[in-house]
């Protein structure tokens, strides 16, 4: 059986987070707790979460991290780059292609930089990414600099879009989507150009 997927919506400004329960130990992991955290714990149930795993450290995804890490005893799992600009503390190194086991499933890191330099995203199986805020149905995460866009479009290329369509993905905000849909948005958005310091919010229809 894969691994269980629960998606939880939190926080002020709706924040998406994930719990992964595997069926067989009932050994879990929660991704992005930005707030809420007993909510988050009700929903986890009687499972045992052994590992957070953050895909990037940015406040409205860290929020109820000390809380959820008191009430666990988890281990935090976060890309280094992250904690240098941030300053959220972890106990083990997230990098790009590292296996984390949990209960009888191995989730997948992928570092997806431009939003934030040590984004990354998890492949759980079944053809499911959860990708924090690399991209979101119509588009890609914010940036804050004209640096970071060009990134982002760089990751987009040799990263994400090398992703198969049928590739569903879970993003920190908004409702989850296909790379087969983007895809073809993406290649006009590439063909099309983009003006000199384009960054922010950016769309691939805008």
């Amino acid at each position: 059986m894969p691994l269980e997927l629960i998606p939880l919506t939190v926080g002020p400004w709706p924040m998406n987070m994930y719990i992964l329960i595997c069926p067989e130990t009932q050994r879990g992991a929660i991704i992005d707790p930005g707030a809420e955290a007993e909510r988050i714990l009700e929903t986890v149930g009687d499972a045992r979460v052994d590992k957070i795993l953050l895909t990037h450290a940015h406040p409205d995804h860290v929020g109820a991290l000390e809380a959820v890490r008191q009430a666990t005893n988890a281990a935090v799992y976060l890309h280094p780059a992250e904690h240098e600009k941030f300053g959220v503390a972890y106990d083990r190194p997230l990098g790009d292609g590292d296996l984390i086991e949990i209960g009888n499933h191995t989730v997948r890191a992928i570092h997806t930089p431009g939003h934030t330099p040590g984004m990354v995203c998890f492949d759980i199986g079944e053809n499911r990414i959860i990708v924090g805020d690399t991209i979101f149905v119509g588009g890609p995460g914010h940036t804050w600099s004209h640096e970071d866009f060009l990134t982002t479009i760089k990751t987009m290329r040799n990263v994400v879009f090398q992703w198969p369509d049928e590739t569903q993905f879970f993003p920190g905000h908004g409702p989850s989507g296909k790379i087969g849909d983007e895809r073809p948005k993406f290649e006009a958005f590439l063909s099309r150009g983009w003006p000199d310091g384009m960054m922010g919010d950016v769309l691939w229809e805008g």
